[in-house]
């Protein structure tokens, strides 16, 4: 069986493994305190050219976007977001359990526009509705698409002007920077807040969320324990992070996952399949017949992500740090008898 069903499948990159191997016996302080974090935290600065940003690392993606977005924002205050942001479809509502609705506007490609945020806060009139005040995008998106800078610029001016904050999910920004223009140093300039995903590239576990926007760095570890953030083992995450960004394994692991994505892309575009988002990442969206899908289901593992009509399945197949070459020949292969 070959696994195409998410790039968290595999454990962690053997440099990564060979990190928390290496300090294992060694003893630190807890929760985040330790050198290992503060070091990695050190690194992302430098590397996204954000000296003054906070940084703080959590166990997974929808614990970092509740963690951020409640503190973030006023009872009242609301989130806008694509339909297929994550937070409106695969969080089991864990924001709006906070008290903040999440108003979604459609997305045929999962991005944003900057017309889409003035039609909702124009909606919102009064106090007897919630007051828009933090914008949520994701990159690359739920369908595997990417922002252009010019894109993410032109959303930042249009949140300055609102009054709004910009926040960018980035569980996985290291396909969507590999795939785009946009650098790991327009990100602290154009957003409030961000994360940088660590389980969709490598770790075992972990996210770095990084906080620009000063007047929301006070007290911000107060929040994280609150939702149950803080590990007491914290150390595990600036261990895995540093040799995450060392020599910029992030990015060149994430260069690999699309790598072998485009391969499957070209091989698709070769045998004249249709794709349901067009995406230059590690994310696929093939719309199958619905016997080649059977036929494929029985030695690959992936996800069914929708049923446009009675004979055709769209799946969705992804790519990794891990995945092989033999694995994307198998796939193919399949594809074309």
């Amino acid at each position: 069986m070959y696994f195409f069903r998410n790039d968290y499948s595999e454990g962690a990159l053997p440099q990564v493994l060979d990190a928390l191997n290496q300090t294992n016996a060694l003893s630190t302080v807890g929760y985040g305190l330790d050198p290992f974090c503060a070091e990695a935290a050190s690194s992302i600065r430098r590397r996204f050219a954000c000296p003054d940003a906070a940084v703080h690392f959590l166990m997974g993606g929808t614990q970092v976007n509740l963690t951020a977005i409640s503190a973030l924002l006023r009872p009242w205050e609301a989130v806008i977001a694509a339909s297929s942001g994550h937070i409106a479809v695969h969080e089991t509502g864990a924001v709006e359990a906070t008290g903040h609705k999440v108003c979604t506007v459609p997305s045929g490609d999962g991005k944003l526009r900057p017309e889409q945020i003035r039609a909702v806060c124009a909606a919102h009139t009064d106090e007897h509705m919630v007051l828009p005040k933090l914008v949520y995008v994701s990159d690359s998106t739920e369908l595997g698409t990417v922002y252009t800078r010019r894109e993410l610029e032109a959303l930042s001016e249009t949140c300055r002007a609102l009054g709004l904050a910009l926040y960018l999910d980035g569980a996985r920004l290291a396909v969507a920077l590999d795939a785009s223009d946009v650098r790991p140093e327009d990100l602290p300039a154009l957003c409030d807040a961000f994360y940088i995903g660590g389980t969709k590239n490598g770790l075992l576990f972990g996210e770095a969320l990084v906080v620009v926007r000063e007047a929301w760095k006070s007290n911000f570890r107060h929040a994280v324990k609150q939702r149950g953030g803080m590990l007491a083992k914290g150390r595990l995450l600036g261990v895995q992070f540093q040799a995450l960004l060392q020599d910029d394994l992030w990015l060149r692991s994430a260069a690999h996952a699309n790598a072998m994505a485009a391969r499957i892309r070209d091989g698709l575009s070769g045998l004249g399949i249709p794709v349901a988002a067009d995406s230059p990442t590690n994310q696929l969206f093939p719309i199958l017949p619905n016997a080649k899908y059977e036929a494929l289901a029985r030695g690959f593992s992936f996800e069914v992500w929708d049923r446009p009509d009675p004979e055709h399945t769209t799946v969705r197949f992804v790519t990794s740090w891990a995945t092989t070459g033999e694995a994307v020949d198998a796939l193919l292969d399949a594809l074309r008898a």
